[in-house]
């Protein structure tokens, strides 16, 4: 069934300066040994309700990632004795922010291969969904996914367009590129499709979403088409988009002229989410 999420987004965790203690990065310290006894029983119960529930929704990267990381062991991962780990079998590290940052300071980490990490925890009356991304979100739903190695590249060449974007004022339309692909992305695997979007995979209900409800609308990857196209903060995503692969959402990364693709959007209206567009090439039903 679907569900819509919370409209109140009041008090969130969103900056325009640095808050107080943030480094020049806007990193923070993690506050690891703030959270509470209970917080990391919240954590390992959201980690494993959650590693359960996505058993055949997930891609195969995914999963694999999620099992070589054992993010539900012992609690909130202390990023100081994490990182080594994480890194070594990355190439990435994860760093502590206090929320949303800027999007120049954001791109700057991708591009160095810095995944940024909210350092708070969702209550817990907000198991299911949380109305910002949180520490579960960002762990949870995105670093087992840098396993692949070729994702974890995407990312990094998506950090490096992001800075170039920031220089030519149209880093909206690539943030469009990263809403419809590493948080809401789904993945051709097989005979099937599988949620590879951390915005997914950090939440069961938009997952079968995504995957199975007939008022979904799912396309095939259009780069120009995802950069156009609007997303909802509020509800579930009326449009998704599918890749064939993240070597080929790579490749499409490194060899796109995405300046020409800027300077041909410049001229054409934004899609509304749900919207349908002439040239939307619609993945049948069956393949789900």
């Amino acid at each position: 069934m679907e569900q819509e999420r919370p409209s109140d987004l009041k008090d969130l965790h969103v900056y325009d300066a640095p808050p107080a203690g943030a480094a020049d990065d806007w990193s923070v310290p993690q506050g690891w040994t703030e959270f509470s006894d209970a917080d990391h029983a919240r954590w390992n119960d959201l980690v494993a309700r959650q590693s359960q529930s996505l058993i055949g929704h997930a891609c195969d990267a995914f999963m694999d990632g999620l099992n070589a990381l054992h993010l539900g062991e012992d609690g909130i991962p202390e990023f100081e004795t994490f990182n080594p780990r994480f890194c070594a079998q990355t190439g990435w590290q994860a760093v502590a922010v206090p929320g949303v940052i800027p999007n120049d300071v954001f791109f700057r980490h991708l591009a160095e291969r810095r995944f940024p990490v909210a350092n708070f925890l969702r209550r817990h009356g907000s198991l299911d969904y949380n109305d910002e991304p949180d520490m579960f979100h960002d762990v949870f739903g995105h670093l087992p996914m840098f396993m692949d190695r070729t994702f974890g590249d995407f990312l990094a060449a998506y950090g490096r367009a992001g800075l170039r974007a920031e220089g030519l004022g149209v880093s909206e339309l690539l943030g469009h590129l990263y809403l419809h692909t590493v948080e809401f992305g789904l993945i051709r695997e097989g005979p099937s499709i599988r949620a590879y979007g951390a915005g997914l995979l950090s939440s069961y209900a938009e997952t079968v979403h995504a995957r199975t409800s007939p008022k979904a609308r799912r396309l095939e990857f259009d780069l120009a088409r995802m950069m156009r196209t609007q997303y909802l903060f509020d509800k579930f995503q009326p449009t998704y988009f599918v890749i064939e692969s993240f070597a080929a959402l790579l490749e499409e990364m490194e060899t796109t002229s995405l300046s020409k693709v800027y300077e041909t959007l410049r001229d054409q209206p934004s899609l509304a989410p749900g919207e349908s567009h002439s040239d939307d090439r619609i993945v049948p039903i069956d393949d789900l």
